[in-house]
């Protein structure tokens, strides 16, 4: 299929592509400039994973034989796999192929977390079409790329998984061409998105193509990859270990810290479901919950601060607030980690919040993460706020059934969350739902760390981590207005929520 352009280069080029129309693995080794000066001077070309699956890609398409007039049935791939395997390298590649070989071919992506799709997913795709040989056919802008000659007909866009959102997904049809759909982390997927967008499959050559983390064993994901509707579509599972990309030391560590078997390993590396219906431990489904809710706190009720504070680089200084079921109570602080290396500004905005004796602004309590901020408590105890206290992850929890504060602070969240009501809020909502879990040896909850978190690609989860801060501790309501040297607090002591 030749590109309708007119400059007799970019007719040359187009005839160029055109052979690559049911080759998708032969454009991605001839359109990209492998070994040569630049971004991929070391860089030798897709793995042996991903050679399989563009294979495949390729002959499903043979297959068909679409003539551009009567349409196929949809090409219909599943990937599964652990972390690190490049599955975003493939989305851009795949990306760029249909957009070269199909004009007036119309494409959205998506991914489990608004995160996702923008620092990973769709960063993919633009990176890989900057140094795609046609990338001067196309505008590229920060949600979608177009073709600069035909923008409302030949284009691909990135759009957020909201179900609410689900009207976004319909409605896409190119009955010469090629409708397609890609879905990046795709357990995380609401199933009434995978609904809406099976509609713009009905005509032309659609194609649809699904991948990620398997986390969950239900869900539209894990019916196309290993249930239900597995034999509509080509599936594959990629162990991380068998990837040319995938730190291998890592893989090992995890092996060895929570077992072959594990739902983490299960998950992480080896690419199958968790035995257990959630990977994470707080499941997304109660965060939708919680984000829809109102709940209003009693007016006696404690307002406790969370300070998870950073150690610098990309990690954030958070400072959250909750009040009784109430966490939409005030507005977070957030700084950025490369900011106040000195800890003035943290220490000073601390100071101003305690201070603070405003009615629906009175801090009962701030509880500080200790492993960056243990400086900053000593700091503000020495300014006479004797209600500031630190608190250390790794510490020994209350409960017995946790094995450390950190696993103690997200079971008491996770408890919250059936009736509190949280703020709409992207950020946080993502970052409840990040960590892993397991029980030990001994029976004891185990958090994933935030370190681990990091190592497979997550960001950092500062905000959860700030309001998970806010259980601590069972905390008093003062009975008066306190000044430095700190509140006066009844006898009543009960947590707030």
């Amino acid at each position: 299929m030749t590109q309708p352009v007119s400059s007799s280069p970019d007719a040359s080029l187009a005839d160029f592509v055109s052979q690559f129309y049911d080759d998708p693995l032969g454009f991605v080794i001839a359109c990209y400039p492998w070994g040569e000066p630049g971004p991929l001077e070391h860089e030798t070309g897709p793995d042996e994973n991903q050679r399989e699956f563009l294979t495949a890609l390729g002959t499903e398409v043979q297959a068909r034989g679409f003539d551009g007039v009567n349409p196929v049935m949809p090409i219909q791939m599943a990937e599964t796999s652990g972390h690190g395997t490049g599955k975003s390298a493939m989305g851009g590649w795949i990306t760029n192929w249909i957009l070269s070989t199909r004009p007036h071919s119309q494409g959205t992506v998506t991914a489990g977390t608004a995160t996702q799709l923008e620092t990973r997913t769709w960063a993919a795709i633009r990176y890989w079409t900057s140094l795609c040989l046609t990338a001067h056919w196309f505008e590229v802008q920060s949600r979608a790329i177009f073709h600069k000659s035909f923008p409302s007909t030949w284009k691909v866009g990135a759009q957020t998984c909201k179900e609410e959102n689900a009207q976004s997904f319909a409605g896409q049809h190119a009955r010469t061409s090629t409708s397609w759909y890609l879905f990046d982390e795709a357990s995380e997927v609401p199933d009434k998105i995978w609904e809406t967008a099976s509609g713009g499959l009905s005509d032309g050559e659609p194609m649809w193509f699904v991948w990620g983390q398997p986390v969950r064993n239900t869900g539209q994901f894990y019916k196309v990859a290993f249930g239900s509707e597995s034999a509509r579509w080509n599936t594959r599972r990629v162990d991380s270990r068998t990837s040319r990309f995938t730190n291998k030391a890592l893989l090992d560590r995890w092996i060895q810290d929570y077992g072959l078997e594990s739902d983490m390993v299960r998950v992480r590396v080896l690419g199958y479901p968790p035995s257990a219906s959630e990977l994470q431990y707080i499941d997304k489904a109660r965060v939708v919950a919680a984000r829809a809710r109102a709940q209003a706190a009693l007016s006696d009720e404690p307002i406790i601060a969370g300070f998870d504070v950073s150690g610098g680089g990309k990690a954030w200084n958070v400072i959250r607030f909750r009040q009784g079921l109430n966490g939409n109570v005030r507005e977070p602080i957030r700084i950025p980690g490369e900011h106040d290396p000195d800890r003035s500004q943290r220490i000073g905005i601390c100071s101003e919040l305690l201070r603070d004796q405003r009615a629906g602004h009175r801090l009962a309590a701030m509880f500080v993460d200790s492993a960056f901020g243990a400086a900053i408590v000593v700091r503000l105890r020495s300014l006479g706020f004797t209600n500031v206290y630190e608190i250390n992850f790794g510490g020994a929890s209350p409960d017995a059934h946790q094995l450390n504060m950190r696993a103690y602070m997200w079971a008491k969240t996770k408890e919250w969350l059936q009736l509190g009501a949280l703020p709409n809020d992207e950020k946080l909502a993502e970052q409840l739902c990040l960590p892993g879990y397991h029980l030990n040896n001994s029976g004891k909850l185990v958090i994933e760390s935030k370190a681990d978190i990091q190592a497979r690609g997550e960001t950092s989860p500062d905000d959860a981590d700030a309001f998970c801060l806010t259980f601590a501790q069972a905390v008093a309501v003062p009975r008066q207005p306190r000044t430095a040297t700190g509140p006066v607090l009844r006898g009543d002591m009960s947590w707030a929520g």
